[in-house]
């Protein structure tokens, strides 16, 4: 029986949810499994991961084939890493607290990507929100403008004139002054 670690697809239509399961190879895609070892949510961004690291490697240390978007996954939590660095400290190459200790720097570094990539999202939303709100009160201060009665329009477009004109002879001046 060869084994397959995959996604096995939940959720609503639209909405996809997943759980990364180790499971015969025979199996329907979403039926039965042996090990539920985690959740994945594409929907909200970044995606949302939940892996038991362990057990995924134990799974790949026995033979478990992850499939593509299983081996992405796995990738990017750091499971093949882990597995990597148990089969150097298998050999020898390594000892077991060095396979530690350059899991957790691994793990560490990730956690800085993650976190500098959802500020940016925050950055990125807040000027969005920034920028459509000036948009409105753009839109509100002109639906008010054309809601005022004409005279009142006519006395503001001459204050308006006259502000300009002012400012004009200000200017003439200063560059005959130079």
């Amino acid at each position: 029986m060869s084994v397959k670690i995959r996604l096995q697809r939940h959720g609503k239509k639209g909405k996809p949810f997943y759980w990364i399961v180790a499971a015969d190879a025979r199996a329907k895609r979403d039926g039965r499994y042996l090990e539920k070892i985690g959740t994945y949510n594409p929907n909200v961004n970044p995606a949302e991961i939940n892996l038991d690291v362990d057990v995924a490697v134990t799974w790949l240390q026995n033979g478990a084939q992850p499939t593509d978007t299983a081996k992405a996954i796995l990738s990017y939590k750091g499971a093949l890493l882990k597995n990597h660095l148990a089969g150097g400290v298998r050999k020898g190459a390594l000892t077991e607290e060095q396979a530690e200790e350059k899991f957790k720097a691994w793990l560490e570094a990730k956690e800085g990507k993650v976190a500098t990539k959802e500020e940016k999202l925050a950055k990125a939303e807040a000027e969005a929100k920034a920028k459509a709100l000036e948009a409105e009160k753009a839109v509100n201060e002109a639906r008010i403008a054309a809601a005022q009665p004409e005279e009142v329009v006519e006395e503001a477009t001459e204050e308006v004139a006259a502000e300009a004109t002012d400012a004009a002879e200000e200017a003439t001046e200063e560059k005959a002054a130079e």
